[in-house]
Parts: structure tokens; sequence; C-alpha cells
């Protein structure tokens, strides 16, 4: 999508998306090396009785989605970070997750030609639990 097709309200949606145990395996072995992540077994004895995805490991399932869906072709080339990040319900192997992403605001930056899109995403399972709640910003190149 390009910038200006994004307005204030504006819902989009993607997904569906599985996440596998080996995924979740995979990801935390290289980046969340935490054993409620890595070891099936100790996990299924602990707070959350059994192995549970990285927090980062669905944001990056979030982006996934939403680049797919709405960056692809469009102008953006950054983000300067998020608001918040919720990590709301864990995220467990073969959990089916699609995003939701509202538009809260759409502006222009005063000094260059940039636009500036304010979204909220929220991830949800397959029961419709909410997973991930965060608020990004995203800047998009645009012509003087």
């Amino acid at each position: 999508m390009k910038f200006a097709e994004f307005h204030a309200g504006q819902v989009i949606e993607a997904g569906p998306y599985t996440i596998t145990e080996q995924q979740i395996l995979d990801f935390a072995t290289d980046w969340d090396p935490q054993w409620f992540h890595t070891d099936p077994e100790a996990a299924a004895q602990g707070p959350h009785g059994g192995l549970i995805a990285s927090g980062w490991q669905t944001c990056g399932i979030a982006m996934r989605l939403l680049a797919e869906k709405a960056l692809a072709g469009s102008e953006s080339f950054a983000s300067p970070g998020l608001q918040y990040v919720k990590w709301l319900k864990p995220v467990r192997p073969d959990d089916t997750l699609r995003v939701v992403a509202t538009v809260i605001e759409t502006r222009r930056a005063s000094a260059k030609p940039m636009g500036i899109l304010r979204w909220r995403w929220q991830l949800f399972n397959q029961d419709g639990a909410e997973v991930l709640d965060l608020e990004a910003t995203s800047l998009f190149r645009l012509a003087d």
C-alpha cells in the first residue's frame, strides 16, 4: 500500500500464520535461549505448562504478515520504534495467528518529504485470544 492509501481508523487484517514447535525452538536457540522457549520437557513442568514462543518471535510474525499485506511496494523505509509492546498470552506450537492493524494517525513531516504512520498491531490466536499488542510508527519516503 502507498502512504496515501492509509487513513485514521482504517483496519488492515493479515494472516493466518501457523507456528511450529521447530520454529519456536530454532528462533529461541538463536535469539532468546531461555529454557521455556528451548526445552520442551522443562517447559512442560514450568508455569506455562509447555513450550512457548519468544515474544520477540511473535513481533516478527506480526511484522512479516503486515510487511506482506500492507508495506510491500510502499514507500516505507524505516521505523523510529514502538510506543509500547505487550505480550498478553503465550504463543504455543501449532497456534494459528492473524494480525489486525488499526491506523491511529497519518501525517506529513513538516521538515522533510516524509509520511508518518502510527498504527496499533494486535495479534490473535485461533481461539480469538489476543497474544500481542503494540503501537508502531512507520516512516514513508514521499516525493518533494
